[in-house]
């Protein structure tokens, strides 16, 4: 295992995952993957570096974001963690990533932010340790903050119809591009797989109900490769996708 000296900023686990950031969970099994050994800090998105969480500080370096973390370890520890992979499939890898990142993990926010049942049980719980005075301002403050970003972005123009018919053909279309394979580039685990499993991971947990989550039951498959990296990654965490 490389040598390092390497903290590792992620937020706490929660909604029946090892942690409630589909990109800490990216990482954290990047990390793994790389073989380095790291020490876990738990932190909130204000007082990170860029506002967002994960990021590393790796001897005295701190380094935002779950990509430029990957470049980071990769470039100074050598590791490739698309070894195998030739030229046309790392391209293929980064625009199934894409698609994780920058479509269906905003379709996920939606439905875990803005549907009030959902938001109630899960995001306003962000709240709970502030003074019992100023919770309700504040979930009200998280949920218009993330409101308007989904606007920002495109998706939360859209009703929730909409957006889930769109984040259902992106699951339809990762169940066709997994197939019969046991990882998405093959078979063997690439970095595109825990991008995959961050994101695939907080539809399936059954902690909320959401049309996504019903459109990834109806794909054994999928449910079968995340559980299959979730025993490989976290195997001491108790994942129960298919509770009611």
């Amino acid at each position: 295992m490389p040598a390092s000296n390497l903290v590792f900023y992620a937020t706490r686990p929660g909604f029946g995952m090892p942690d409630t950031s589909p990109f800490v969970l990216k990482t954290e099994v990047q990390l793994q993957m790389a073989g380095l050994a790291y020490q876990r800090e738990s932190t909130i998105p204000p007082l990170a570096p860029k506002g967002k969480v994960p990021y590393i500080v790796d001897d005295g370096e701190a380094v935002p974001d779950s990509t430029f973390i990957r470049a980071h370890i990769e470039r100074k520890y050598g590791v490739d963690l698309d070894e195998g992979l030739d030229a046309r499939q790392r391209a293929e890898a980064w625009a199934i990533e894409r698609l994780l990142e920058d479509h269906l993990y905003f379709a996920m926010v939606w439905f875990r932010w803005i549907v009030p049942e959902n938001f109630a049980k899960g995001p306003a719980r962000f709240a709970d340790s502030a003074p019992e005075s100023e919770r309700e301002a504040l979930r009200c403050q998280l949920q218009e903050r993330k409101e308007a970003d989904l606007r920002a972005h495109g998706i939360g123009r859209h009703n929730g119809e909409e957006i889930a018919s769109l984040g259902r053909r992106s699951i339809d279309a990762l169940a066709a591009l997994l197939g019969e394979r046991s990882y998405l580039m093959g078979e063997r685990v690439s970095s595109v797989d825990a991008t995959a499993l961050g994101v695939l991971a907080s539809i399936l947990t059954p902690y909320f109900d959401t049309p996504l989550r019903q459109t990834l039951l109806g794909h054994p498959r999928l449910v079968a490769y995340v559980q299959r990296m979730m025993q490989r990654f976290y195997p001491d965490h108790a994942w129960a996708p298919l509770a009611a």
